[in-house]
């Protein structure tokens, strides 16, 4: 079982362990949080959050839809400087800076303007999925769930997707801050913004693996009042 409660994969094992061999082998002082290990002090001021693999399961089923995700910074989400996404089936590479913008393989992303029924929604579907979950995909011109929180975020990221939105009948079944670190602030330097899924900020979230949290995450910053409006949520 891997800290965050949640049964670790062998894969995930095995990348988190490459990366804590290369912060040894740089000297790098940087604490980790990461979803197998959990807090590894290493007697820094910044804080590396880590997912080693997001989306094994796609991983370990050939499916080609999984990320490594990186983010660097401290305390919360707010402080969160850095964040990097890279897809490890393309090889596509997504970072953010903190008030440096956010890039594609070294192109500026951009988030793209909602227009209502015109819209392309990543939601997280199945058997524990939230009645309000099932009501936005079931009100969404098209709706897409591949199981790769990071990856869905970039879509809306790069101005591919209008929302993403995940909620679980339960806390713990909810995103963790190593799901959505790096995704956090790339998709705010490309125009976006994300709360949880009552419009509550995100910005206080710690990085504790520990904690769960719903997400819904947008491209035009109009979208959770048009969406209220519109009877998407």
């Amino acid at each position: 079982m891997g800290a965050s409660g949640t049964p670790t994969q062998e894969l995930d094992r095995i990348a988190e362990n490459e990366v804590l061999a290369v912060l040894d082998a740089e000297h790098t002082n940087w604490n980790v949080v990461s979803e197998e290990i959990g807090f590894v002090p290493r007697g820094g001021d910044s804080t590396l959050v880590l997912d080693p693999v997001d989306g094994s399961h796609n991983a370990l089923g050939n499916l080609p839809f999984a990320t490594v995700s990186l983010a660097l910074g401290a305390n919360d989400l707010k402080g969160i400087r850095l964040g990097l996404v890279q897809d490890l089936h393309r090889g596509t590479t997504y970072w953010g800076i903190q008030g440096g913008g956010s890039y594609r393989d070294g192109q500026r992303l951009l988030t793209r303007r909602w227009e209502p029924r015109a819209e392309i929604l990543f939601v997280n579907l199945g058997r524990h999925s939230t009645p309000r979950a099932v009501a936005l995909a079931g009100k969404g011109r098209r709706i897409r769930s591949l199981g790769c929180a990071s990856l869905e975020l970039m879509m809306v990221a790069q101005g591919s997707a209008d929302a993403y939105f995940f909620e679980n009948d339960t806390e713990n079944r909810n995103l963790r801050v190593t799901d959505i670190a790096a995704s956090y602030r790339i998709l705010l330097e490309a125009g976006g913004g994300m709360t949880d899924a009552t419009f509550q900020p995100l910005d206080a979230f710690p990085l504790d693996v520990r904690r769960h949290t719903s997400v819904l995450a947008c491209g035009d910053p109009m979208f959770p009042r048009s969406a209220r409006d519109e009877g998407y949520l």
